[in-house]
């Protein structure tokens, strides 16, 4: 009867939703395709990637899951060459992310979670085992999955703080759907308690760790820092600064927060903004309009462009280049978290030995961020005046940032293992 209802809400969902993703897949030329994917349809050619093979399915809602799982996959094909490894999202972004994948076969958008759509593409796809990435329980994909005999593992599960109260509210509706999964590898021992409070039986859940954490640490010589700032247009000699993953009423505030900082430094120095969503671009001039930046795009950028002068900022309106701009900055500040999104990773700046500055609203990176100010990698600032505070203090102080940045990666290497923890599981089920 739970199933029926919840069906027949997500039909009347779907009338708008249809809509909805036909929409945003113009804005990146593949609509048709999008939904096509998200209906459980795929096209002869990629039938003819799987046919023969045996399948190991991954999905990731979007950008943070598939950057999170990216050491998981990379060992899946080493482990594994002989299988077929797709790769499924939710959002364009996250899929954008995925086809930069080297070891991926096949990427596809997940298919909406209607039982007769799910169960159509699992039989397409008929993967020996599906593996979700935190916290994407889908109930028609893991009932259909489990009706099929498809092993499913949760991996790098999370439960939030905000989602645990509302989980515990429809624990009765989570119990049956928990009962399909083979296995549970949870972030944490907090994450651990609490999906075994909502259902899930002790037996198969382990504290695997944090999957994030495996990333390999980049090194990094003044030589590729050089060329780097070559390809951004970024003057040689300035003082980077760059706020990635930064969301709808942050850039205000890190533009007002810049703008003081400049003044501080004769113009030394350059600024590079990153916001999450790309789409995010037709809202810039708005941004911009009652800022003293004027403001450059990625996409305009060329060998021959002019260098960015210290009042222009960098906005970035493409996919992928993340690292690459941290890689260049003197410190990072994390965005999602000046503002009650739950913040994103903190452990990219890390991962380029960079320290990383961030707002109060990190609920979805709760346990990290509280390590990385511990180890002395990061740090939390309240509002813009801490934050201005705090990046005068790390320009003027070459040997701080250093040491925080080694912090950061000692962190990171201190903590790694989730891969292959989680990998002992996948192994076991694969036989």
């Amino acid at each position: 009867m739970v199933y029926l209802l919840y069906n027949f809400l997500l039909i009347l969902s779907s009338l708008f939703l249809v809509p909805y993703y036909l929409l945003r897949g113009l804005r990146y030329g593949k609509s048709r395709r999008g939904i096509r994917e998200r209906l459980g349809y795929y096209t002869e050619e990629q039938k003819a990637i799987l046919q023969d093979k045996r399948v190991l399915w991954v999905h990731a809602v979007s950008v943070g899951e598939t950057r999170a799982a990216i050491p998981l996959m990379r060992r899946l094909r080493a482990e594994y060459p002989d299988y077929a490894l797709v790769l499924s999202n939710v959002t364009e972004t996250g899929h954008a992310i995925a086809q930069d994948i080297k070891e991926i076969d096949l990427c596809i958008f997940f298919p909406f979670d209607l039982s007769w759509v799910t169960r159509r593409a699992l039989k397409a796809i008929n993967p020996d085992l599906v593996a979700i990435v935190e916290t994407e329980i889908w109930p028609n994909f893991t009932r259909q999955a489990k009706q099929l005999d498809i092993p499913i593992v949760l991996v790098n599960g999370r439960i939030s703080d905000r989602s645990y109260p509302r989980y515990q509210l429809i624990r009765f509706f989570l119990k049956p759907i928990l009962d399909c999964f083979s296995v549970f590898c949870m972030q944490s021992q907090v994450d651990t308690e609490r999906i075994i409070s909502l259902g899930a039986s002790s037996r198969i859940v382990e504290n695997t760790g944090n999957l994030k954490f495996d990333h390999s640490i980049k090194d990094i010589s003044p030589d590729t820092i050089l060329q780097k700032k070559a390809v951004y247009r970024l003057p040689n000699n300035s003082k980077v600064i760059v706020a990635g993953s930064t969301h709808d009423g942050e850039e205000q505030l890190l533009l007002e927060t810049f703008w003081h900082v400049r003044r501080q430094f004769d113009g030394a120095i350059n600024f590079v903004l990153i916001p999450r969503h790309p789409e995010r671009k037709k809202d810039i001039p708005g941004i911009f309009k009652n800022s003293s930046f004027s403001y450059r795009f990625r996409s305009e950028l060329t060998s021959g462009s002019e260098l960015l002068n210290s009042d222009e900022v960098l906005v970035v309106d493409t996919l992928g280049e993340v690292l690459n701009l941290y890689c260049v900055a003197e410190l990072v500040f994390v965005g999602g978290s000046f503002v009650p999104v739950g913040g994103h990773n903190v452990l990219e700046a890390s991962l380029m030995s960079k320290p990383a500055l961030f707002g109060p609203h990190v609920h979805n990176f709760k346990e990290i961020s509280k390590k990385l100010v511990k180890a002395g990698g990061g740090l939390m600032v309240m509002d813009k005046n801490q934050l201005e505070e705090q990046i005068i203090r790390l320009l003027l102080d070459s040997v701080r940032r250093r040491a925080m940045g080694e912090a950061g990666r000692a962190l990171i290497a201190e903590n790694t293992g989730a891969t292959q923890r989680t990998l002992k599981h996948i192994n076991r089920i694969l036989g």
